[in-house]
């Protein structure tokens, strides 16, 4: 089993807990809320890590998000292994209208799991090898 540390950045940050017994992802918690402008929040999470090297750390938001105009402003957050500060998120709106935090300190605002990370080698050519699909881009495939 994967062990990673986990530092608390007081007495009232709160650790990832599972949902359940077969949950993909740990909640994490809102430690603190900052607002600095109408459509963005920056969300501090009151943990750091040390994530083993050759794994990485992912947030990805809940999927109670999708009942607000706010977006996890990246899609997903990566955590790499040498990052020791504390992890946060940050929200975007999409609403021309402002609307409150999603979340209050202390509530559940995200979910994190980890993945190992690939080493791969750059290799620079002139020439890829032909497929049916080819360069057909966003929509090319399934066509009959």
């Amino acid at each position: 089993m994967l062990q990673i540390k986990f530092k608390k950045k007081d007495d009232s940050s709160k650790l990832p807990v599972k949902g359940s017994l077969n949950a993909a992802c740990y909640d994490v918690y809102a430690h603190s809320i900052k607002v600095s402008r109408p459509d963005t929040i920056t969300i501090g999470l009151g943990f750091s890590t040390e994530i083993p090297v050759g794994f990485k750390g992912i947030v990805v938001p809940r999927s109670s998000i999708s009942k607000t105009p706010w977006r996890l402003a990246n899609s997903i957050g990566i955590i790499d292994a040498d990052y020791r500060g504390e992890w946060m998120l940050v929200l975007k709106s999409d609403s021309a209208v402002y609307n409150p935090c999603p979340f209050t300190v202390g509530e559940r605002c995200a979910q994190i799991y980890f993945e190992k990370v690939n080493d791969v080698e750059i290799i620079e050519t002139d020439e890829l090898t032909d497929t049916e699909r080819g360069e057909g881009g966003f929509g090319s495939t399934g066509k009959q």
